[in-house]
């Protein structure tokens, strides 16, 4: 019998593909989310550990179920954690608040290992199925493999636009629009129309260079709109989506309308 990889590699090839890719935000420390994620078709899930409680080894078995289950796993992570999560077996790291160019060359050194970054190497771990695909092989297969997703959250993220997806490595640039909204001076109120034309402005800067642009998509409205200008990896939240769906219930509302509008993130 030949094993699985541990090691997803597939989003590289999917985020050049020119097609769009639709995702999910989790925070909840739950394997069975992941599947459940994976199971209503969605491409990818965004463990989010920059916003959600799992632990380490939560995270590890979160990938597990990712693995078993056929979605791409990606983890939003702050930079430190970078080494440990893809030792873990993240084939892909989502990292918030990158404002410049530079510190986008420094998170690509990180994911990649010596001759294209500086990521320590060892082959004990799960990423290399504790020892069974180490070597060269390991090395090649990660550096090629595992995809850098910049965040994009700031005024100044948004004028070094261009710049950041330019990075050689970096694959995606994904635009958070509440943090970007917040940074702005208009609360969580990312439809307005300033924080509106800055979200353009990087998600048309990123597509002009090449890069896969990211945005948050609530409804098929949002998908079509931010499509226009360019993005085509596309993320709702499973906690609005539950919770609106509870809300929805507890209210008595059983029917089935086509769908559940998500909460505001």
């Amino acid at each position: 019998m030949t094993p699985n990889h541990p090691l997803d590699t597939r989003l590289p090839d999917m985020l050049r593909s020119g097609q769009r890719l639709r995702g999910i935000f989790n925070a909840l420390p739950s394997p069975a989310i992941v599947e459940m994620c994976a199971y209503a078709g969605f491409d990818f899930v965004i463990i989010d550990n920059e916003h959600g409680c799992a632990d380490y080894e939560t995270t590890e078995n979160m990938l597990r179920a990712a693995r078993a289950s056929g979605i791409v796993p990606v983890v939003r992570c702050f930079a430190r954690d970078i080494s440990r999560l893809l030792d873990m077996g993240a084939n892909a790291v989502q990292i918030p608040m990158v404002g410049s160019a530079e510190q986008a060359r420094e998170l690509v050194r990180q994911v990649r290992y010596p001759g294209a970054g500086m990521r320590g190497s060892a082959f004990s771990s799960r990423a290399a199925g504790y020892g069974a695909f180490g070597g060269p092989a390991h090395t090649r297969r990660s550096n090629e493999g595992i995809a850098l997703i910049a965040m994009i959250e700031t005024p100044e993220g948004v004028a070094n636009a261009s710049a950041i997806a330019n990075v050689e490595g970096v694959d995606a640039v994904f635009v958070g629009p509440n943090d970007l909204s917040h940074a702005m001076g208009f609360a969580n109120d990312w439809n307005s129309e300033p924080v509106q034309a800055a979200i353009e402005v990087a998600i048309r800067a990123v597509a002009a260079a090449g890069k896969c642009a990211g945005l948050l998509s609530l409804s098929a409205n949002d998908e079509e709109k931010y499509a226009a200008w360019g993005a085509r990896y596309f993320a709702n939240v499973t906690t609005s989506i539950i919770t609106n769906a509870f809300r929805q219930a507890a209210l008595g509302d059983h029917g089935n309308k086509g769908g559940v509008a998500a909460l505001k993130y």
